[in-house]
Parts: structure tokens; C-alpha cells; sequence
């Protein structure tokens, strides 16, 4: 019989970028001097070497075929794999994500003192038990809805796992659009708006006002970011959750806009006229070891 293969998704500390080489000399300046904006830079990247260290031994002691990939916007294949581990916070989960489609994701908070890991279901030590049973199939696994995006009808995403950001290109700009939600449509000026999933919805959109919904949910929500409320208008579409197939449409009214994805690093560039439309995606994610109660 062929080994269990692993694919462990590892992100890079801002310690580990600064001696790789990938940090600036003002960095090096502040950890040198001991300045408070950098103090927790070694203590995390210690504690997530460690928790890196334990789970890949942990893999190791059960004869599993690993991958290990350092940083969380790596790109692989999952096909092959039995599980996907990410070893950071949410962060790392999410940018891995976007590489999985049907393989279960196992997510490792590496620094929980240090790092937010709603969707990790352990940290270092309690790892060894639930990859165990992961790999056996025994682990209590969670299917989250993910969202699709889409750019003038053609499809862009459909591993969106918390919430997309659609705003003005240059963040202090107006963000100029027309929203439509089922037969309601809007003409609005704000900060922009978000567009998530359950699953996000403990996250940005809940800062922002929005509703927790239930994590297996498969309905969207938008929250619109500090609308525009001049000449007596006040916008009717401010928030709105969305029906489990409906979806919500942008036509852009500015000459340069943006849709980020999942965080800053996933991006798409809107132009004038272009619509993007946001649903449910039939690719939900499985994750593993997840509470399926967290966030209300």
C-alpha cells in the first residue's frame, strides 16, 4: 500500500522574512533597539518553529509522505494528497484554501497567543491526536460554504472562504457603484462593501454591523462600509443577506476599483461599466476538527 500523503502548508514569521532576506534595514533597526512595534516578533516565530517542528514529526512517526511548503501564498496541487495541514493562523488557512477543492484541511494554530485561529481546531499539542485521526477518516470534519466571483460573466473564484472587499482603488476615494440584490437595486457612495460567507461573518462583515450567521449556512451577506448619506438619501441596501441561490451584483460607476479577496494579496481590477457578481459556490471546504456551534 502507498503512504498517506501530506501537504503542510507553513507560514513564513515576519522574523523568518526579515533573515531571509525579505525585510528592510528599518526592521532590523527597531528588533535591534528592542521598539515595542516589533517585540512579539521573536516569541511568535518561536513558538510557531516549535509547533512546526512537532507536527511534522508527529507526520513523520506515522510514515506519512509530506510536502512541506513555507508560506501561505504557496500554490500546489492537492490532487493525490489525503489531507492539507496549514501550520499558522487563519491567514494561512485561508491563502491555502484557495488551492483545495474536495481534500479535507487540517489547520494548526502555530502562536495562538500571537495569532487568531478561529478556523484551526488545535494548536501544537494537541495535533498529534486529531492528524491521526484525520488520516484515519475518524475526525469530526465541518463542510463550509465558499463563494463564487465573478467578473462580467466569467468566473474568477470559487474558494472564497470568508469575504471579498469591493472599494475604490485608492482607499480614501469614494467607491461609486450600482448594488443589486434580487429586485432591489441601489445607486450607493461608501468605503465600499463587503460580500461574505457564514463563515466570515464573525470577521469583517460582524465589525462592520453585519449578522453572525450560522457556520454551516449557505447564504451570503453584504455590509456596506460608511455609506453615504448626503441630500436627504439614505441608502436602502446597507445590509442584506442573500437567499442560498441568490446572489449579489456591482456594476462599477468609478474608472478604477478593486475586488480583494480573502485578504489583500488575491486581487481583481474593476473598470468602469464592469459588473461583478457574488454567490454561492459549489465548492464548499472541508475542515477538520472544526466546532460546528463556533460563532453563534
Amino acid at each position: 500500500m502507498s503512504r498517506p500523503r501530506v501537504i503542510v502548508v507553513a507560514k513564513k514569521s515576519a522574523l523568518s522574512k526579515l533573515e531571509s532576506g525579505e525585510g528592510d534595514s528599518r526592521a532590523r533597526k527597531l528588533l535591534a533597539s528592542g521598539h515595542e512595534s516589533v517585540k512579539k516578533w521573536a516569541p511568535a516565530h518561536e513558538q510557531h518553529i516549535r509547533t512546526l517542528e512537532e507536527v511534522y514529526e508527529c507526520l513523520e512517526k506515522m510514515g506519512v509522505e509530506t510536502l512541506l511548503l513555507h508560506g501561505a501564498q504557496a500554490e500546489f496541487d492537492p490532487v493525490g494528497a489525503s489531507l492539507i495541514v496549514t501550520v499558522g493562523g487563519d491567514g494561512t488557512l485561508l491563502a491555502a484554501s484557495h488551492n483545495v477543492s474536495a481534500v479535507p484541511l487540517l489547520g494548526v494554530n502555530s502562536a495562538p497567543r500571537y495569532s487568531v485561529g478561529f478556523f484551526c481546531a488545535v494548536n501544537g499539542r494537541g495535533a498529534s491526536v486529531l492528524l491521526k485521526k484525520a488520516l484515519e477518516g475518524k475526525a469530526p470534519t465541518v463542510d463550509l460554504a465558499r463563494m463564487r466571483v465573478s467578473l462580467n460573466g466569467q468566473v474568477r473564484s470559487e474558494r472564497v472562504l470568508n469575504e471579498a472587499l469591493y472599494c475604490h482603488a485608492e482607499p480614501a476615494a469614494t467607491s461609486n457603484y450600482i448594488v443589486q440584490a434580487g429586485r432591489r437595486k441601489e445607486e450607493q457612495r461608501s468605503s465600499g462593501l463587503w460580500v461574505g460567507t457564514a463563515a466570515g461573518s464573525t470577521a469583517a462583515l460582524r465589525s462592520a454591523g453585519g449578522r453572525i450567521l450560522p457556520l454551516t449556512s449557505r447564504r451570503l451577506q453584504m455590509v456596506v462600509r460608511e455609506p453615504y448619506l448626503g441630500r436627504g438619501r439614505k441608502p436602502a441596501l446597507i445590509r442584506h443577506v442573500v437567499p442560498e441561490r441568490g446572489k449579489i451584483s456591482v456594476i462599477s460607476k468609478m474608472e478604477l476599483g478593486r475586488v480583494f479577496l480573502d485578504g489583500p494579496y488575491r486581487r481583481l481590477t474593476v473598470r468602469l461599466g464592469d459588473e461583478v457578481t457574488f454567490e454561492t459556490s459549489e465548492q464548499p471546504l472541508t475542515v477538520v476538527g472544526l466546532n460546528k456551534r463556533r460563532g453563534g
